[in-house]
């Protein structure tokens, strides 16, 4: 089933533009998009509409085969190239310049065995898309929290998401990896195959290849008790909040938003899971909630998972310009509560907004050299992410800036690589921790030249 792809032959440069791209659009399944095609401006569209990358080629691939294709193709005529799934990314990875894009986003198929609990998904699916397909079941896994994020970059990255504290991040319940190579080998990575590679794909980004299947363990889920409640902006709200989830039960995850609300203005808006099989348990386990003051809207209720993914589409959508910031946080005192405070209300636009993600659970009680993601004691992984959908962007560019460098007295080391922008190779390590060096000689074993280097880059040089 896993073999060598055969090779596209090298073709002289003079006769590249005609005969090589004929070669590799009769091997295709998939679809191959030049500039000038009536489908280049919309492929080349992101979730982020600030992002404007003109790549010279994409390739949507349709299989394993189409990926391994492109791979080598850019390999045999010197093309960088990115890799897209679902798009999400804000900092716009998934689009190189002048370069080839291996689009994964048409590949979208998935095999479920209730028996097993296993699914096997192609990485162009969005996370809303996986779970409506397993909702039917009873069944889940954890995933992140937008329903349009794709899984490939998701996972690949850790995930952290509404199920975290009961089942672990998503790389702690995947089974197996299909990935092609930078050679454009198609290999399997699992326990008992390529285990180090394995290792390394649990979130260590898209540095060792294109992820072309992921297999899952399920496990089984009914409604969850979910939704969001506002609270006016203020830091005995802020307090109460961090001295909630600090003691929260694994059942339970909230996230909160410091945002401009229409009709209701600044205000905290604090978004909850609670996964446990008894829901009475839930509703008494969240009371504390409904205790921080008096609410503007509560919409806690019991809901399917996907339903609760959804409910945040309208508050990030595609197209609107974003660009984020972030940092992690330990649990804060009265200073830092008060120097974010500070940052909300400096916001440069009411479409910008700062996100607290709570960490917690069975996701930060595995060790961290178990999986290339370190990160695993309890913290919190903030985004000031600024947006915007006209004019320029120095304004917003700015408040995410100084609304970074205000809060750095408090951060904890380490980020979380999926929230990453342009932060550069120290940050990089600092997140990979003790893991770091053995990520690079993975990379130097699995892609000694740094093929796959769209991404937060681990160099098989190490520096």
């Amino acid at each position: 089933m896993f073999a060598n792809i055969t090779a596209l032959p090298t073709l002289d440069t003079l006769s590249l533009p005609d005969l090589a791209l004929q070669e590799l659009n009769i091997h295709l399944r998939g679809q191959l998009i030049r500039r000038g095609d009536a489908d280049y401006d919309q492929a080349r569209q992101l979730w982020n509409g600030a992002v404007d990358k003109r790549p010279a080629l994409i390739v949507r691939s349709q299989t394993a085969q189409d990926v391994a294709l492109a791979v080598t193709f850019a390999r045999n005529h010197n093309l960088p190239v990115s890799v897209r799934a679902g798009g999400h990314n804000a900092a716009g990875l998934a689009l190189v310049d002048d370069g080839l894009v291996i689009d994964l986003s048409r590949m979208k198929r998935i095999q479920i065995d209730p028996a097993r609990r296993v699914a096997r998904a192609e990485p162009g699916l969005t996370i809303g898309e996986f779970t409506r397909a397993l909702e039917p079941y009873g069944l889940l896994t954890p995933t992140g929290t937008c329903s349009g994020t794709g899984i490939g970059g998701m996972t690949l990255g850790g995930g952290i998401g509404w199920l975290t504290g009961r089942f672990g991040l998503a790389v702690d319940n995947v089974l197996s990896f299909e990935v092609v190579t930078a050679e454009g080998r198609l290999l399997k990575a699992s326990a008992e195959e390529n285990a180090d590679l394995f290792w390394g794909l649990r979130g260590g980004g898209g540095n060792f290849g294109v992820v072309t299947a992921i297999e899952y363990q399920l496990h089984p889920m009914g409604q969850v008790l979910g939704g969001t409640i506002l609270y006016p902006l203020s830091l005995d709200v802020l307090r109460a909040y961090f001295d909630f989830t600090s003691a929260a039960p694994d059942e339970v995850i909230a996230y909160a938003a410091l945002a401009t609300i229409p009709n209701a203005g600044p205000a905290v808006a604090i978004t909850v899971c609670y996964s446990g099989d008894d829901l009475a348990a839930g509703e008494q386990a969240l009371a504390p909630l409904r205790q921080f003051g008096s609410p503007i809207v509560d919409m806690i209720r019991p809901m399917n998972y996907t339903e609760l993914i959804t409910s945040l589409d309208p508050t990030a959508p595609d197209g609107r310009h974003y660009a984020d910031t972030a940092y992690s946080l330990k649990q804060p005192g009265d200073d830092a509560l008060k120097a974010m405070l500070a940052c909300a209300e400096q916001k440069s636009s009411p479409f910008s907004v700062i996100v607290i993600h709570h960490i917690n659970g069975a996701g930060t009680r595995v060790a961290p050299d178990a999986t290339a993601f370190a990160l695993r004691e309890p913290h919190y992984s903030i985004v000031n992410a600024a947006a915007w959908e006209e004019g320029p962007a120095e304004p917003h560019l700015a408040w995410a800036q100084e609304s970074l460098a205000r809060m750095q007295p408090f951060a904890s080391q380490g980020l979380y690589v999926n929230f990453m922008g342009q932060e550069g190779e120290a940050a990089i390590r600092e997140a990979y921790r003790a893991n770091y060096e053995r990520l690079v000689a993975l990379k130097r074993k699995y892609d000694p030249t740094n093929f796959f280097r769209m991404n937060q880059n681990i160099k098989p040089g190490g520096k």
